[in-house]
């Protein structure tokens, strides 16, 4: 286990407590202790304990210099830290061409989410290497391989970070906009669940399939009325004195969605626009 901050202390006490014999090593020194892990001095040592090397760092810049002088030959390297899908590609190469493998990841849980139910990850890269390690890699989470393309990992975590992140701050900016956000949690807890049942009137399955199509009926409840409506949105900010930075962004986006001839089509035609950016 290479990096031990909250993801890689949480990992390497989750691969000791499911017994697998378990080496770290973290730039800075002291953070083994309490682990039941055998703190290897070096990064090389650490490599070198076992064929299966996990890495939790900042991004993947720390792995180039964790690892610059370390012989990788035999080594499956799975990496779960954050960076650009591009960067991810450019390692792979970089593993490569030191005689080991990098399996690229994206854990989707925080540290206590760990190996819990329901705790995922997103690998991308050689399938192979993925399947010979899966049983223990599965000790932090169900592993979804996406594909061989190593930025893959990447590109899907990032995806599910930008709902996550987007969803959450639309919360926020709704509870002060409001000035209570107990009293809205119901109706926004309710939105959400419509939003993603399964059933004929699932919104989430509907426009899934109209993203996909390139499909965007319009009709009574077309993308010129949302734009006025998400215009509206922005002045209610504005006047209620709140920040209007995602109001606006939302606003903007609609109204050249419209001002490009889609106002006619439905609220997924957004995705032309996002597409195909001016």
């Amino acid at each position: 286990m290479i990096g031990l901050g909250s993801m890689g202390s949480m990992m390497a006490r989750k691969f000791v407590a499911a017994g697998h014999p378990t080496t770290v090593w973290n730039r800075t020194p002291g953070k083994a202790d309490g682990l039941g892990a055998v703190a290897a001095p070096t990064a090389a040592e650490a490599v070198a304990a076992s064929e299966l090397v996990v890495i939790s760092q900042v991004d993947y810049k720390s792995m180039f210099e964790s690892l610059a002088d370390v012989d990788l030959t035999g080594r499956v390297l799975v990496n779960l830290s954050s960076d650009s899908p591009e960067r991810l590609r450019e390692a792979s190469q970089w593993v490569d061409e030191r005689g080991g493998v990098l399996v690229t990841g994206g854990i989707m849980v925080p540290p206590p989410g760990i190996g819990q139910p329901g705790a995922y990850v997103f690998y991308a890269g050689p399938k192979q290497a993925l399947t010979d390690h899966q049983s223990t890699l599965e000790v932090l989470g169900r592993a979804d391989h996406m594909g061989t393309d190593p930025g893959l990992a990447m590109l899907y975590y990032q995806a599910m970070l930008n709902i996550f992140w987007s969803t959450l701050i639309s919360y926020f900016y709704s509870a002060s906009l409001v000035g209570s956000a107990e009293q809205l949690r119901p109706y926004v807890s309710t939105m959400l669940n419509d939003l993603t049942e399964d059933g004929p009137m699932g919104f989430l399955r509907i426009l899934t399939t109209s993203i996909d199509t390139g499909d965007h009926p319009g009709g009574d409840n077309n993308l010129h009325m949302q734009a006025v409506g998400a215009e509206h949105v922005r002045q209610a900010f504005a006047e209620a004195s709140l920040d209007t930075t995602v109001p606006a962004a939302v606003a903007a986006l609609f109204a050249q969605a419209d001002a490009a001839g889609h106002g006619p089509a439905g609220l997924s035609a957004l995705v032309e626009l996002i597409r195909k950016p001016s």
